[in-house]
């Protein structure tokens, strides 16, 4: 095991930010097409809770219309 320092250089440090930098760059890259995924996970929500909403209005104008035949 590497024995702790107790100060660090500059160039450490420099290298230190460049890593972390690449490495949230690689997390933000990942997000971004989770973010994608979810976005089309609610468009097909959408779409989905829409052709109920339009299969329901049917199911009532029929039902209003069966009513209608039989008075």
């Amino acid at each position: 095991m590497e024995s702790m320092r107790k100060s660090w250089t500059d160039e450490r440090l420099d290298d230190l930010a460049h890593r972390m930098d690449v490495g949230f760059g690689r997390v933000d890259v990942r997000l971004d097409k989770l973010d994608a995924r979810f976005d089309k996970l609610q468009h097909t929500l959408v779409q989905i809770a829409g052709g109920m909403v339009v299969a329901l209005l049917g199911m009532f104008a029929a039902l209003i219309g069966l009513i209608a035949t039989q008075l």
